[in-house]
């Protein structure tokens, strides 16, 4: 028999009839012969209500009794889950993160999963049950409840595939699966089929959210086929697989992007070496993630330092930024949170000059400014003024004939020739 994880993110069981439907989608695969181990999110929009209502006890939540009350909404959700398929005859058991055995690192709000013990996964799954996991969360050497941040449950769901090894581990979300672009911003975005992982982990880390960036990371260390499928219908999806498996056809891939930036700025730091490691250093014991980095080098020994962060971790990265650079010996600290990024993502542009080029042609026709820049080998990103986000999009995505209608007038001609 075929052993499958199943993660069904939170619209997917918002809903106590949304619940049943998924119980079934499950019992169908339990039925075919597959050994199914499902993870779960929380219902809705829950976790946001919990960190509501924690916001109104205190202005800061001390974060490890926040990760106590936000781990208790997928517990929710796998005993309902369990309850369904046991009403329609399947034998199932619900499991939080500890006891399934997903141990991690202390950083709370954003742990890292240090290793899981399969034992009590072989010990259900050989008794003939469904095992309901809560996805999003795990536990310490010393017993304190973690959760792995947003999107954390697709990464429960990797990790517990690459650890069992899992046949396949499906990812069931409100989206049809990976577009070239958001297609509520782009009508004529086009679905992929199939994407490499290192295209995949460049779109989710840079704005796409069908899938949280540390999962696919997970998924490419282990070699797991990550298969996105909406929860609603039964479309084939996008699979996310090894490049090797790929024949590149497109030089860009997709368009991505993310409002949720900030932009922080230092003026006239000390040009000297150890000053970038003292700073980043301290933000990287938070778990504060610092994208794009640039530095301009000024006269009298001094320069200017730019990089961005998620938005929502803006207060909490000026505080240590104030603080280090009045230190250093500069008080000038600047931020902008009107900002977003765009970004080109694709394996083709490795081989293909020009790419960058072309796309900040399309930005400047419509006359929108670059306020900084950063590239890989298959990604090149913009920062840009957040409220021509959605127009740089549209552009950027024209510009590499990314749509629908320009994939048919090339499979016409292909097919002429």
């Amino acid at each position: 028999m075929g052993l499958l994880v199943q993660k069904f993110g939170g619209t997917s069981v918002a809903t106590p009839e949304r619940i049943r439907h998924v119980a079934r989608r499950i019992a169908d695969r339990y039925h075919g012969g597959h050994r199914v181990i499902v993870v779960v999110s929380a219902m809705g929009h829950t976790t946001d209500q919990l960190i509501e209502l924690a916001r109104q006890v205190t202005a800061q939540p001390p974060r490890r009794e926040l990760d106590m009350l936000l781990s208790t909404g997928e517990q929710v959700s796998i005993a309902l889950v369990a309850m369904a398929l046991q009403d329609m005859g399947v034998p199932a058991i619900s499991l939080t993160g500890s006891q399934v055995g997903i141990q991690t690192d202390g950083v709370f709000t954003r742990a890292r999963i240090r290793r899981i013990s399969t034992a009590r996964l072989h010990q259900e799954l050989d008794a003939g049950r469904v095992v309901v996991v809560a996805g999003f969360q795990g536990v310490t050497e010393s017993m304190d409840i973690t959760t792995l941040g947003r999107g954390g449950s697709d990464t429960t769901a990797v990790a517990l595939a690459a650890a069992i090894q899992a046949d396949e581990c499906e990812i069931y979300t409100d989206v049809d699966g990976v577009y070239t672009a958001d297609p509520r911003v782009v009508p004529s975005a086009r679905l992929l089929p199939v994407i490499s992982y290192g295209e995949m982990l460049e779109m989710a880390s840079l704005g796409a959210v069908v899938l949280q960036p540390r999962s696919v990371e997970l998924a490419a260390q282990y070699g797991v086929v990550i298969h996105v499928r909406s929860s609603f219908h039964d479309r084939e999806g996008t699979r996310v697989v090894a490049e090797a498996n790929l024949e590149k056809a497109m030089v860009v891939t997709g368009v991505t992007h993310d409002r949720n930036v900030a932009k922080i700025v230092i003026i006239d730091v000390p040009d000297r070496p150890g000053v970038a490691h003292r700073l980043f250093s301290e933000l990287a014991a938070l778990g504060i993630n610092v994208d794009m980095i640039v530095q301009t080098a000024k006269q009298q020994h001094t320069t200017d330092l730019l990089f961005t962060v998620a938005r929502t971790d803006l207060d909490q990265t000026l505080a240590i930024v104030r603080r280090v650079a009045s230190e250093l010996g500069t008080d000038d600290v600047r931020h902008d949170a009107t900002v977003g990024k765009v970004s080109i993502v694709g394996a083709g542009m490795v081989s293909n000059p020009g790419v960058a080029a072309r796309m900040f042609g399309a930005l400047a026709a419509e006359g929108i400014n670059i306020q900084a820049i950063s590239t890989s080998e298959i990604k090149v990103s913009c920062l840009i003024d957040e409220q021509h986000l959605d127009r740089a999009v549209r552009a950027v995505h024209d510009a590499f004939g990314l749509g629908a209608h320009e994939a048919e007038s090339e499979a016409v001609e292909a097919s002429q020739a």
